[in-house]
């Protein structure tokens, strides 16, 4: 049944990778199962992703931030700080952008998932983020410090969802659990693009490599990885992760190449691989845990949340981590044999969110 008013909901997602996007899928399919009106907001790929998740939908462009890492894989800070000047203007233009289009297209709620230039006096906004505490890699003084000013534009919404559960265990460690927490925060358990299945899906053995992530660090481990597909005999599937990128022409035979999968695409080939090989992107680690997967870690180099989580993950044996560099498959291969998995069980903890939508809803109704 319909409901007597649907609201005007937009949906904006950050470009930095494809995670950002994909964990608004379940955001999105609950709020058009509730009868609401959602559009997305995001560049070409995110557009063209959403609209094959969700046929019909309406989705607008929004130009990306467009983070790059260099090759050489210095630190977070080091290359943010080189593009602050643009990533700043960036914010400032979504802004001026969501001025306008509430002119012409008005919205009744915005739900911005770590796009801080989308809110606006006149409507409910909502900022979503798993990271409170940015991790600088110059230590806690820097770290605090950036965590001030970061609040100062979490406090410019009237929510803040952070993507976590509260309490042990979670997947973010001090990422989305600092002493001091912003005023406005509120925790929405995990989300994930694929729904826990009914039961534990029997593996075929297969290897999943399942890329993602900024140029071009991307391309190096895809290219690294695929000189290296020999080490496993089984089958892989190798999932590019892009729609740009080199083609692959020298597919080996036990191999299934991909360039990008939908969700619905990918869910039961992540499910029945035995091992996933896989950037620490946080929306890739919720992924694996809701479907209960055992995965290797590879953190984008000089990204220091994804080294954090991958750190995090590994201290507590619920993923296997390496480094980029030197990277050598058959031995990774030969670790997570013994390796002990310790995959939490937290089904209950990515329906949450259902809850505090719920909740936000009822008081714009």
């Amino acid at each position: 049944m319909g409901i007597e008013t649907p609201l005007r909901i937009l949906v904006a997602p950050l470009d930095w990778g494809l995670g950002h996007t994909t964990r608004c899928v379940p955001i999105i399919r609950y709020l058009l199962s509730l009868g609401h009106k959602v559009t997305v907001a995001g560049n070409d790929w995110q557009r063209s992703y959403i609209e094959e998740t969700f046929p019909g939908i309406e989705t607008i462009h929004l130009d990306g931030y467009n983070v790059r890492y260099g090759t050489s894989g210095k630190t977070f800070l080091f290359n943010i700080l080189k593009q602050l000047p643009r990533l700043l203007g960036t914010v400032k233009k979504e802004h001026r952008w969501l001025g306008k289009l509430q002119t012409t297209h008005p919205f009744d709620l915005i739900i911005a998932d770590n796009r801080y230039g989308l809110y606006h006096q006149g409507i409910p906004c909502v900022i979503m983020t798993h990271q409170l505490q940015i991790q600088t890699g110059l230590g806690n003084y820097c770290n605090t410090l950036l965590r001030h000013l970061h609040y100062r534009l979490l406090h410019k919404f009237a929510q803040c969802w952070v993507v976590d559960v509260a309490g042990a265990p979670n997947l973010s460690g001090k990422l989305a659990h600092p002493k001091h927490l912003p005023r406005n925060a509120h925790y929405i358990g995990l989300l994930s693009q694929v729904a826990a299945p009914i039961q534990v899906a029997a593996t075929d053995h297969s290897l999943l490599v399942l890329l993602s992530g900024p140029e071009p660090q991307r391309t190096i481990l895809s290219d690294t990885l695929w000189a290296q597909l020999s080490a496993y005999k089984g089958n892989i599937i190798f999932v590019e992760g892009t729609d740009g990128g080199k083609e692959r022409t020298d597919v080996p035979v036990n191999v299934s190449y991909h360039k990008r999968l939908t969700g619905q695409e990918l869910q039961p080939i992540l499910q029945a691989a035995s091992l996933v090989i896989c950037r620490s992107g946080y929306s890739t680690v919720m992924d694996l845990v809701a479907l209960q997967k055992k995965a290797i870690l590879i953190p984008t180099p000089g990204q220091t949340e994804q080294e954090y989580i991958a750190r995090h993950l590994s201290r507590q044996q619920v993923f296997l981590s390496a480094a980029q560099q030197g990277m050598n498959l058959k031995l990774l291969l030969d670790i997570a044999i013994p390796f002990p998995f310790h995959i939490p069980c937290l089904q209950q903890d990515y329906e949450q969110f259902k809850l505090e939508i719920n909740h936000l809803l009822n008081v714009i109704l």
